[in-house]
């Protein structure tokens, strides 16, 4: 995989991985994309696993948001969800050559739950884990993190 750095075809912005699981409360990353655009910020937004994939092994992702709740994938024409994909995502991200920084999103669940889940997160090299309901400015402000801890307050440099 090549170094997001000097990918060509980066253009000195920064590429955002957005998944989304089509939750009620997902306005949020519907928002973000309209507020990041302005700011150099493409956003990637996935609907699947199969779409965060794609856009996995097309483009140099700079950040992930993965949500824990998306569906691997859809149905074909049925629009019925089948399993979750986002720890696949995760553990796809984590074999880049170059891992991205991510933060996951999870659902509040129980406790048993919770912690199996932030381990796994962890375990695949997660940066942060938000909880839902998400909260636009918790989340604008983990990415201003991102950026300060991961790219010393710059989008990453196409020249290398």
């Amino acid at each position: 995989m090549v170094d997001p750095r000097s990918h060509p075809d980066a253009r000195g912005r920064l590429n955002l991985l957005l998944s989304e699981a089509g939750e009620h409360d997902d306005h949020w990353a519907r928002q973000m994309p309209r507020l990041l655009e302005p700011l150099g910020i493409r956003s990637l937004r996935a609907q699947t696993g199969c779409e965060a994939a794609a856009y996995i092994k097309s483009q140099p992702i700079h950040i992930a948001v993965v949500d824990l709740s998306i569906p691997l994938d859809e149905c074909a024409g049925t629009r019925v969800r089948v399993e979750p994909g986002g720890i696949r995502i995760l553990q796809l991200l984590a074999r880049l050559q170059t891992p991205p920084p991510t933060v996951v999103v999870r659902k509040r669940r129980t406790t048993r739950e919770s912690i199996r889940q932030l381990g796994d997160a962890l375990h695949a090299g997660a940066f942060a884990v938000v909880d839902r309901p998400v909260d636009l400015e918790i989340m604008l402000e983990t990415m201003r993190r991102v950026l300060r801890r991961f790219y010393a307050d710059a989008w990453p440099d196409p020249s290398g």
